[in-house]
């Protein structure tokens, strides 16, 4: 996961953005959509500081942006919105000679419609989890964080922010304190992740930041981020052989196994810290299409 050959040094994107906004209105582009891509790099920027990620322009940031969007119930819409304010301002940086190429030719954004989300079947969850195997701290911490996000359904971000003091092992549960809209819930584990995290724990002791109320700590002593998780899922998934991987998958898939093995949808949208019913149908639309294609074949409407 180290920097690429060909990485540069990016430029100061905050300095630069009031002079791109000036472009656009030399080019007679009207207030509202200077306002409209200027908000969307804004938002973008912020994203950025928020989850820890580096201030530059990539695909794997701008994707991993536009999915946190949606997660957190934006429209569609809104997400292609923001995604091609970034995507514009980078090509101006390139054709200003800012940097010395467009990252984002090509890149291209969401579809307006809701295309249904892959969960991970219970092979590549295995497959995901035997990526995880090594005597390392961050081994024993990918496992744990794995099983919780995929019985859990929770969020990358919320997972990211917990604290020591927010995980019972003994009790099988976590507290998720930073959920949506400043709520908080509770969210049960089995003993399979209880174990995973009690190794973790054990491991964790050694780390030079041992002594912090965060939970999750990263490798040479550092904070573990939103953004080290998003790329530390990427690199197991890479081991596993799994493609097109990321947190957000992980929600769906404990959202999926939920309902396969007989969760009640009520008792779902507690777990994932949904109030909305339009979340969770965003959320179950592919188990009720294989539920759907079950009845079908039940029925056996072909037999005339």
């Amino acid at each position: 996961m180290g920097p690429d050959r060909d990485a540069f040094a990016w430029p100061d994107l905050d300095e630069l953005l009031p002079s791109w906004l000036l472009h656009l209105r030399a080019e007679r582009k009207s207030p509202e959509t200077v306002k409209s891509y200027g908000d969307g790099v804004r938002a973008y920027l912020a994203w950025c500081r928020q989850t820890g990620a580096p201030l530059e322009l990539t695909r794997p940031l701008l994707e991993a942006f536009v999915v946190d969007l949606i997660d957190a119930g934006r429209a569609s819409s809104t997400a292609l919105s923001r995604h091609n304010a970034v995507r514009r301002f980078c090509a101006w940086l390139a054709e200003e000679g800012e940097v010395p190429r467009d990252e984002l030719a090509g890149c291209k954004g969401p579809r307006l419609d809701q295309p249904l989300v892959d969960p991970l079947s219970d092979d590549e969850l295995r497959l995901l989890i035997k990526a995880c195997a090594g005597p390392k701290a961050n081994d024993k911490r990918d496992e744990a964080v794995i099983r919780l996000m995929a019985e859990s359904a929770a969020r990358a971000g919320e997972v990211a922010a917990m604290r020591l003091s927010d995980v019972q092992v003994a009790q099988g549960v976590a507290v998720i304190r930073r959920g949506k809209g400043g709520k908080g819930r509770l969210v049960p584990f089995s003993p399979y992740t209880a174990r995973a995290l009690d190794r973790y724990l054990r491991a964790r002791r050694t780390h030079p930041l041992a002594d912090t109320d965060a939970l999750w700590l990263g490798q040479n002593g550092q904070t573990f981020t939103y953004y080290a998780l998003w790329w530390s899922l990427r690199e197991r998934a890479r081991r596993a052989g799994i493609e097109g991987m990321h947190p957000h998958r992980l929600r769906h898939t404990g959202a999926d196994r939920w309902l396969a093995k007989g969760g009640t949808e009520g008792g779902l949208m507690t777990l994932a810290g949904w109030e909305s019913p339009e979340m969770l149908r965003r959320y179950t639309r592919r188990r009720a299409a294989v539920r759907a294609i079950e009845e079908a074949r039940r029925l056996d409407l072909g037999d005339l």
